[in-house]
């Protein structure tokens, strides 16, 4: 039971940063499909700095790691910015491209820094065994992970941003009517790209935090395992509102971490199931929700539509 509460906050946490950075992004307008791509290369840079900084004291270790995820991440959006904002490109095209060049780029990658080092490993795995220390607390049998507060804080953040600063007020009226934004003065442009920025900052962390949850190492060849999408799903099913948001983070992450620990539980262990059926009930789970709830659903209504200054 404490394993599976643990996984299940953890993966929340995940879940819930990419959604609030999805949220974000659609509020000013702008679908990032590419968090699934963000999430690799916030998991890159994350894990880099855990490699080449093998001694430090955990605070600084906890918040370069952020940091650079953070930074990986935002520099990633850049490319949906300019193709979707400066050159007005179909934004489900550009999120596609995103998601596909991440993995691949990153996995190039990893493995050329690992042949520099030792020109026998050409593997495409960063390893923290040591570092991974720095976030974890244990309570007993239960690893408290510092990314777990930190989730909570950046809710607390998203919720007051977006709903109680003339910021959040003009990044929504983005979102929902760009053209009576732009006649008060407001920068569409900017304000799409405030949002992009947002997105890739909370989707790179997450990446981070993803890695970070189970293991000391992590092959960048399979990415994330679709945690992009399923955040995507998580999104939609809170309505784009930050607490539902973080509900729906809990109820999609026990669903995850269940496919982690059922062994622990006898009367689960004993149906006989196959391993990639519960690992598989995350996305069937979110396929189900959604074919509930998608028609109730009010998203931005200027999402996804290019912004020209001069239709009105």
């Amino acid at each position: 039971m404490v394993l599976l509460i643990q996984y299940t906050l953890i993966f929340a946490s995940v879940l819930m940063l990419v959604a609030l950075g999805g949220c974000f992004s659609e509020h000013s307008g702008i679908i990032n499909l590419g968090l699934e791509g963000i999430m690799v290369l916030g998991a890159l840079g994350g894990a880099l700095v855990m490699n080449l900084l093998p001694s430090m004291p955990p605070v600084l270790m906890v918040l370069v790691t952020a940091v650079c995820a953070v930074i990986f991440g935002m520099l990633y959006s850049c490319l949906l910015g300019v193709a979707a904002i400066r050159f007005r490109a179909d934004q489900t095209l550009i999120g596609t491209a995103m998601n596909m060049l991440a993995t691949a780029a990153s996995t190039v990658f990893v493995s050329a820094y690992n042949a520099s080092i030792n020109p026998d490993n050409t593997s495409s795995t960063l390893q923290y065994i040591q570092q991974k220390n720095a976030f974890i607390i244990r309570i007993g049998g239960f690893e408290f992970n510092w990314f777990m507060l930190f989730s909570v804080i950046i809710l607390a953040i998203a919720w007051f941003v977006l709903y109680k600063t003339r910021f959040g007020l003009r990044l929504r009226a983005c979102g929902e009517n760009p053209q009576a934004a732009d006649s008060v003065g407001i920068n569409v442009h900017k304000m799409r790209w405030a949002g992009v920025l947002i997105s890739g900052a909370l989707g790179g962390l997450g990446g981070i935090v993803y890695i970070l949850a189970g293991v000391s190492e992590w092959k960048f060849e399979v990415g994330v395992a679709g945690f992009g999408f399923l955040a995507l799903a998580v999104m939609i099913f809170g309505q784009w509102k930050p607490t539902k948001i973080a509900l729906a983070a809990v109820l999609f992450g026990f669903f995850r971490a269940l496919s982690n620990v059922y062994t622990g539980f006898p009367f689960l262990a004993n149906l006989g199931i196959p391993s990639t059926i519960y690992n598989m009930m995350p996305y069937i789970i979110s396929l189900v929700i959604l074919a509930f709830t998608s028609k109730n659903s009010k998203a931005p209504k200027a999402e996804g539509i290019p912004y020209d200054k001069g239709q009105r």
